[in-house]
């Protein structure tokens, strides 16, 4: 907490939801209505969130990239060793959770941990999804630890609030894809 900054003792409220779609129909999400939208820096496809207009390193974040190849279950262990030596880049990195989960060929990659940035301590929580041909990032970080925790509870209802919609679900569905991890023409 800087000097600058005053202890909160209420925890954050909410005040009414908001739904974002995607433009192009690959997900929506829910999100505190007085949270602040923009757009998302680098040229990167998606939403910006942040509860405090004035303080966007508090912020969520999801985007989505369309990938050359079809993404099966059995991708995980390169799909998590790339996500890793990604993560290897951030200075003064400590993992506190990780964990992979496979969902017919939907690949669900977490990892929770905290690095350095500007001088400061960050903390994340990271979603890497790889749905077919897609890949889904969706971030929770918090300026300090200290503000990851007291914005959480509505952090996690965005995570919780992530939707794709029923024809990526089909298109993970093990059973009607093809041997290539395409989806097969009914």
């Amino acid at each position: 907490m800087t000097s600058r900054q005053t202890p909160r003792t209420d925890p954050p409220r909410f005040r009414g939801i908001r739904t974002y779609r995607d433009p192009l129909g690959r997900f929506s999400l829910r999100h505190p209505s007085d949270w602040h939208r923009a757009e998302l820096a680098d040229g990167r496809d998606g939403v910006f969130l942040s509860p405090e207009a004035h303080e966007c390193g508090t912020h969520a974040a999801l985007w989505v990239a369309p990938l050359d190849v079809h993404v099966v279950a059995e991708d995980l262990e390169v799909l998590s060793a790339g996500v890793e030596k990604g993560m290897s880049g951030l200075s003064d990195l400590t993992v506190t959770a990780s964990h992979d989960g496979v969902y017919g060929n939907l690949l669900k990659l977490e990892r929770c941990y905290t690095f350095s940035q500007d001088g400061a301590v960050r903390q994340r929580r990271a979603w890497t999804l790889y749905v077919d041909t897609w890949q889904f990032v969706l971030l929770w970080q918090g300026r300090t630890p200290e503000d990851y925790y007291y914005w959480l509870p509505m952090a996690n209802y965005v995570f919780t609030s992530f939707e794709l919609p029923e024809s990526l679900w089909f298109a993970t569905d093990r059973d009607l894809a093809g041997p290539s991890g395409a989806p097969v023409a009914p």
